[in-house]
């Protein structure tokens, strides 16, 4: 059983029912730990060593964040900006990341279509969120398509109760998977895998 450690960087996630539900979906689970960035680190004053402990000791990394601006809240950027050092996430003596498995989960008020070459915002998720893919193969980690959920406003309470489930399903499966299988780092998001 692999070790996951989901880091939280939502700066309003006491206003976001989204947010909340997918947390509470996996709070408690075994060898899945929650690290609620804006919880721990309010004056953004981050613990390196804490922080690298946590990594070293963890297979998995989910970034969960709401899409701000097309990116990341300023603290997890700032996480990865001094967390990941040079010399030890990356560069000639920076191995301690290497083939550990990282991808995002997001929301985000626009859509799926939004997200999309013909859709608002003219690309697609993963294409915005490259800047992570590509932080991820530096750090010689395997980064694995976004889970995604969009239209955060509209979403009804049986839909908000799946996608919960289905975040939970996810984490369990690739906690539980000895060899995540080649073909899930074709999807387009993970949402579209089918346990």
């Amino acid at each position: 059983m692999k070790k996951v450690l989901v880091l939280l960087a939502h700066p309003k996630y006491e206003h976001s029912i989204i947010n909340q539900n997918l947390i509470k979906s996996i709070t408690g689970l075994e060898n899945i730990q929650v690290h609620d960035l804006y919880e721990i680190y309010p004056d953004f004053n981050i613990n390196v060593q804490s922080e690298q402990e946590l990594l070293f000791t963890s297979e998995i990394v989910v970034f969960h964040h709401p899409i701000y601006w097309y990116s990341a809240p300023p603290l997890l950027k700032q996480w990865i900006d001094l967390v990941l050092e040079f010399g030890w996430a990356y560069g000639p003596d920076g191995i301690y990341l290497k083939n550990k498995i990282v991808f995002n989960c997001v929301s985000s008020g626009g859509t799926d279509s939004a997200y999309s070459k013909q859709g608002k915002h003219g690309h697609t998720l993963r294409e915005f969120l490259l800047p992570f893919e590509q932080t991820a193969k530096l750090c010689q980690m395997r980064y694995l398509p976004p889970f995604h959920i969009g239209g955060t406003h509209k979403k009804s309470s049986a839909e908000l109760q799946k996608e919960s489930q289905d975040y939970k399903n996810l984490l369990k499966y690739l906690r539980d998977t000895k060899d995540i299988p080649d073909h899930l780092y074709q999807l387009d998001e993970l949402n579209h895998f089918k346990l």
